[in-house]
């Protein structure tokens, strides 16, 4: 596990999935996407910075070749008020030799070096549009592989965060996080890749036996939801998507008493914008997600947990 200098406290991070629009509802395609979207990226992250908030933006190709992408954060990340990192989307990134199907959609499942290739391809648009070597990865549906960790410390990266614990993709091809800590550890040898996995936090008088309890409700329809209506156990990601405000604060208490030294709370940067994901139709819903953001940090800062950021968490590892 990694273990943090002394005096560096509790911290949280604001990751944004970075990318496209497109019909949540229908299967993926290579063509059917804007980034219309991009222009709201202004309003967030100027808001971020009224709370001293450093945004980490995970941006995949369509972004990464918007040239309103690079002019809106070019110079936030110059200046350190803003980071940005790769998410790998496969269906929209080039090159493309593969078919566009569920099992694709996790880059971890391509072979080696297709994944590579379109990692390099990212890597370098991201590089060359934002003015500076991204130094975190997000594979896009959280679908890291075998090969995924050698491609991230061959190109340099220093934090992987595609790891969702407490859920398990392997019904839709994907990889199962189900029995994974909230902590972050190393990936083979110190010092070369930190896992930082998103923070997802079972409440509940029944939490203790979450890791197990929680897989054996999901083979029987609706018995989770039952188990949460009723207080037992429910689990909750720190995301304003499809979670309540009063359930992330409630989640956060707990995920700051248990002593988690790093917070990791994400969303979709189309949710910016009524329209374009389940979670904001209105400009209503886009106002209850700001008062999400706000009522999180209020609560973060008022609990002494510090806005972090990939710098301060590579500086302040203890690598010996």
């Amino acid at each position: 596990m990694v273990r943090f200098a002394p005096g560096t406290g509790q911290r949280f991070l604001v990751t944004v999935d970075t990318e496209e629009e497109f019909d949540w509802t229908k299967p993926l395609t290579r063509a059917a996407h804007r980034v219309d979207t991009v222009s709201r990226l202004r309003k967030f992250q100027q808001f971020c910075e009224g709370y001293g908030v450093v945004p980490i933006y995970l941006i995949d190709y369509p972004v990464a070749m918007s040239e309103l992408a690079g002019e809106l954060l070019r110079g936030a990340v110059a200046e350190g008020r803003a980071e940005v990192g790769v998410q790998l989307h496969p269906w929209v990134n080039p090159p493309f030799e593969e078919d566009v199907n569920q099992f694709n959609s996790f880059s971890g499942n391509l072979p080696y070096e297709l994944e590579r290739a379109k990692f390099r391809k990212l890597y370098d648009a991201i590089a060359t549009n934002f003015g500076t070597a991204p130094l975190i990865y997000r594979a896009g549906r959280y679908g890291i592989g075998p090969n995924t960790a050698s491609i991230l410390r061959e190109a340099g990266l220093a934090i992987d965060t595609s790891v969702r614990s407490g859920f398990d993709y392997s019904a839709h091809g994907g990889p199962d996080y189900k029995d994974l800590p909230l902590e972050p550890w190393w990936v083979g040898q110190k010092g070369q890749l930190m896992e930082l996995p998103l923070t997802t936090v079972f409440t509940g008088p029944l939490r203790r036996y979450a890791r197990w309890l929680y897989p054996q409700l999901g083979r029987i329809d609706r018995l989770r939801g039952v188990f949460a209506r009723l207080g037992l156990l429910e689990r909750i990601p720190l995301t304003p998507e499809g979670v309540r405000v009063d359930e992330a604060l409630r989640a956060t208490q707990i995920a700051i008493d248990d002593g988690l030294p790093v917070l990791v709370l994400s969303f979709h940067s189309p949710s910016l914008c009524p329209g374009h994901t389940p979670y904001v139709r209105s400009e209503e819903d886009l106002d209850l997600l700001y008062d999400w953001w706000r009522k999180i940090f209020e609560l973060m800062l008022a609990r002494g947990v510090q806005p972090g950021s990939v710098q301060q968490i590579m500086q302040t590892a203890e690598l010996a």
